[in-house]
């Protein structure tokens, strides 16, 4: 299992704190520092769709020009976004098996997501 996202966030510590507390392993893969690749944001994008995985709630897309908003309009250019600034990609992103396990930290998903972990 691998956790995705930056070690800052708030919603990504509740996430790994309620990992811990459940005592369930994971690799913590953090964008700041290790970045991310086209093609596992295209493998997200094909599981979740690209939408999803961009958080428009978030502060750095709220810092986006106008104009660059409305340019993310298909997958290659919300790619292309979430390459240049990690920080708009939606976290936590959970990975299990090159499959996508849960986006976004809501306890009582996880509880049911992660059951057999």
């Amino acid at each position: 299992m691998t956790v995705y996202g930056i070690k800052n966030c708030n919603t990504v510590k509740s996430a790994l704190d309620w990992l811990k507390k459940k005592k369930i392993e994971f690799d913590f893969h953090d964008y700041k520092s290790k970045g991310i690749n086209e093609a596992k944001l295209k493998a997200w994008s094909k599981q979740v769709g690209w939408v999803s995985l961009v958080n428009k709630r978030g502060t750095t897309w709220r810092q986006l020009d106008e104009a660059t908003q409305k340019k993310i309009t298909n997958e290659k250019a919300a790619i292309a976004l979430m390459l240049e600034k990690t920080s708009v990609i939606k976290r936590p992103l959970i990975e299990v098996d090159d499959k996508v396990l849960a986006l976004g930290f809501v306890e009582e998903s996880y509880n049911n997501l992660l059951k057999g972990f």
